[in-house]
């Protein structure tokens, strides 16, 4: 099932459009488990997505930033050109594809929906720390590189058990080092895709994971294998939450660099296994997981308590 994204309404005596619900990602499926790229084009102006969570999740990234930048911000030397543009397509893109929420008068964007007005041309902090704190999308900037696409600089506040200090200046492949059968099914394929990505494009992906935290900045706990006695099959619903990151890719036309975009959405196991069919895809998916995935996704400490509450919500037994 694909997200609806919100979209911005027309606004109401001339004032601030409401921001829409998020859009619902259920992207596992119910069969045999594939290592797949999964890209899916889409418009240019679908770049960024800003919802009703948008409020709350800038406020969570600006204290990030200020509390702790040296974990959600970091740049390689000569990456200041690829920066700086991301903060001028991000700005231009934002005054295009969502003006009731921001407003370009010349080197100045206005942000609406939080009072702030920017100055591009004299930015207060790094442009790309700047694109930031704009959108909910969490931001990393790759070059190409003979070993693969690159990761020269990011502002990453909503990781998924993954630290930005042990991947910056890597290249794809060493990047995704600890994710199972990547090295065999998906880097060459990746890194050529990367290599003939067009700056006309914008591509986007979507993966899933199952959480026992609904913190959205968890840069650790991937691999986690000792069982959780506390969820069981009568909490897991309420205790479990679907983390999906909607990923896009397009390259940069002035420095030749990519934006890989992470927009992180998060949905109770509760209220996703209450829609039709949902609880036995979800279900059928984790049971196809290869064993090193499921411990790579840390499912194993609640597996058996989740398939148990999920085959009880898709026979219509919801009771403990």
């Amino acid at each position: 099932m694909n997200g609806t994204r919100a979209t911005e309404t027309c606004a109401v005596d001339g004032g601030i459009p409401p921001l829409g619900a998020p859009p619902l990602y259920l992207p596992f499926a119910d069969g045999p488990f594939r290592m797949a790229m999964g890209l899916v084009a889409q418009p240019a102006s679908a770049l960024t997505e800003i919802d009703s969570h948008y409020p709350a999740q800038m406020a969570l990234r600006r204290q990030l930033l200020a509390e702790r930048p040296a974990e959600v911000f970091a740049a390689l030397p000569g990456s200041a050109p690829a920066r700086a543009e991301v903060l001028a397509v991000l700005a231009a893109h934002l005054a295009t594809d969502h003006p009731g929420w921001f407003a370009r008068e010349g080197d100045r964007l206005a942000n609406r929906l939080t009072g702030e007005n920017w100055d591009l041309a004299r930015p207060p902090c790094d442009p790309l720390e700047l694109a930031g704190r704009l959108v909910q999308e969490d931001l990393c900037v790759l070059e190409p590189s003979a070993d693969g696409s690159r990761l020269i600089a990011a502002v990453l506040c909503f990781p998924s058990r993954w630290r930005l200090a042990d991947k910056i200046g890597r290249p794809m492949l060493a990047i995704h080092a600890p994710v199972p059968l990547y090295a065999e099914k998906l880097a060459g394929k990746v890194d050529r895709f990367m290599a003939l990505l067009g700056p006309s494009r914008l591509v986007e992906r979507v993966n899933w994971s199952i959480h026992d935290d609904p913190t959205l900045f968890q840069p650790a706990g991937h691999g986690r294998t000792e069982a959780d006695p506390a969820i069981t099959a009568a909490n897991a619903g309420a205790r479990l939450t679907l983390r999906v990151e909607r990923q896009t890719l397009s390259r940069l036309p002035e420095s030749g660099a990519i934006l890989f975009t992470i927009r992180t959405h998060q949905r109770g196991v509760d209220e996703i296994a209450a829609l039709p069919g949902v609880a036995a895809r979800l279900a059928g998916a984790i049971r196809a997981l290869p064993p090193e995935m499921e411990r790579y996704k840390s499912v194993q400490p609640f597996r058996a308590a989740l398939l148990d509450f999920l085959d009880r919500r898709s026979s219509g037994n919801a009771g403990a």
